[in-house]
């Protein structure tokens, strides 16, 4: 548990909104990277983002990665949250944290589920009104998590300082042997198309690499949205996998499992929320170009790289699964995410080579 007190004195040495008030608190989520807070004091609010006690040392570096490109992103028009404050002191709250301002808004995560539903992941795949029922609204959703990747792609990290965030030179060339020798590290079982999926990707590179800021795990998961319609961004949230490096694998992350049709009533059941009524594929890619500027001929590329590359993490949960009913379930993801990597590689006519 936080030591509250001990916060409030540190806010208040540092002249933070809310001097002298007491804290009031209300957990809003956390798990074993991170435990998020609602601070207040007075009429003054905000969230404090911590790794939990047990959480690895290497969390504390982590939390100073988000900070630094949540600050970044202060006076640029990417959704986020702002920037309050950073302690970089183990020896104030016993790990790093910081301080961010508290979205008004909505995520699609937590919609229609209790707390024991929304801790566990349970699916959700009923929006809120008009989104529930309005499917022209409901594309707007899906159009502006396009947008905020491709405003993220803009943001001009040499100039916010992030030179150092990640290695951009060589990132293509490293992606193949990274996660071959992290699925060795977790290996429990063949993975069919594994290789397939890696021969090609180690023979072909983008169009074009134009390196940027990257969230590593962009979705639906991971933003929220302003109340009301139409749909609005509000922000998007956990940077944990942030880095600099090829934008547009964030792209690749949202569609490499978008329907075929949007339009059929498959398209409700066919992931974690209801797609029905969602532009295509190529609408999506549309909006996303038009917006940042970038080209998406080679999408296939990022998708080839996406579901090879979403499969190798989703194994590592099958793997440590015990009885776990939802790590237990990636099972058979895994596996059809692997073949349809294969099978795109082998299927496509995009011709890039390295």
């Amino acid at each position: 548990m936080i030591d509250f007190e001990r916060l409030a004195t540190w806010m208040d040495d540092r002249g933070l909104p809310g001097k002298g008030a007491p804290i009031e608190h209300r957990f809003l989520a956390g798990g074993s990277q991170n435990e998020i807070y609602e601070i207040r004091r007075g009429d003054d609010v905000c969230v404090i983002r911590i790794p939990p006690p047990e959480a690895p040392a290497t969390r504390d570096e982590g939390i100073l990665r988000e900070w630094r490109i949540i600050e970044a992103l202060d006076g640029t028009d990417v959704p986020h949250t702002a920037a309050v404050a950073m302690c970089e002191d183990t020896s104030v709250l016993g790990r790093s944290f910081y301080l961010m301002g508290l979205v008004d808004g909505w995520s699609p995560m937590n919609m229609g589920r209790d707390d024991d539903e929304a801790k566990v992941g349970a699916p959700n795949r009923a929006w809120p009104a008009p989104f529930d029922t309005d499917l022209e609204a409901r594309a707007g959703l899906a159009y502006q998590l396009a947008e905020g990747t491709a405003l993220l792609s803009k943001v001009d990290w040499q100039a916010k300082g992030l030179q150092d965030l990640g290695r951009p030179d060589g990132f293509h060339e490293r992606q193949v042997d990274r996660w071959t020798a992290f699925l060795d590290r977790i290996k429990g079982r063949e993975l069919p198309g594994f290789d397939e999926a890696a021969a090609w990707l180690r023979a072909h590179r983008p169009i074009d690499y134009i390196p940027g800021i990257m969230h590593g795990d962009y979705q639906f998961a991971n933003v929220m949205y302003k109340n009301g319609a139409p749909a609005q961004l509000a922000a998007i949230v956990d940077w944990e996998m942030g880095t600099v490096g090829d934008p547009k694998i964030d792209l690749a992350w949202v569609v490499q499992s978008w329907p075929d049709d949007t339009s059929a009533p498959e398209a409700a059941e066919s992931g974690y929320v209801n797609m029905q009524g969602m532009p295509s594929l190529d609408q999506m890619l549309a909006r996303y170009s038009k917006v940042s500027g970038r080209q998406v001929d080679d999408i296939d590329y990022y998708l080839v790289l996406a579901k090879w590359k979403l499969a190798v993490v989703l194994e590592q949960g099958f793997q440590r699964a015990g009885d776990d009913e939802k790590l237990n379930a990636f099972g058979p993801i895994v596996l059809g995410l692997m073949q349809s990597a294969a099978d795109l590689a082998e299927s496509t006519d995009y011709s890039v080579s390295s």
